[in-house]
């Protein structure tokens, strides 16, 4: 694009859009946050039920032997 056909810009503009962006990214920090807690919770929960699954099947090999 040509310099010629850029539509000034004021630095009151930028400061604003500056915010926007600013105000978008802490939005999005924050859902990341919540979406780590949310698989963290959900793997810790997978873990354990993992973990029973094969607490419950070695526990009824053993008294079929």
């Amino acid at each position: 694009m040509n310099d010629d056909k850029k539509a000034p810009v004021d630095n009151e503009t930028i400061l604003l859009t500056l915010d926007q962006i600013g105000q978008t990214i802490d939005i999005m920090t924050n859902v990341l946050g919540r979406l780590r807690g949310y698989i963290t919770e959900h793997m810790d929960d997978t873990e354990q039920l993992d973990c029973s699954r094969e607490h419950y099947q070695h526990s009824n090999s053993n008294t079929r032997h």
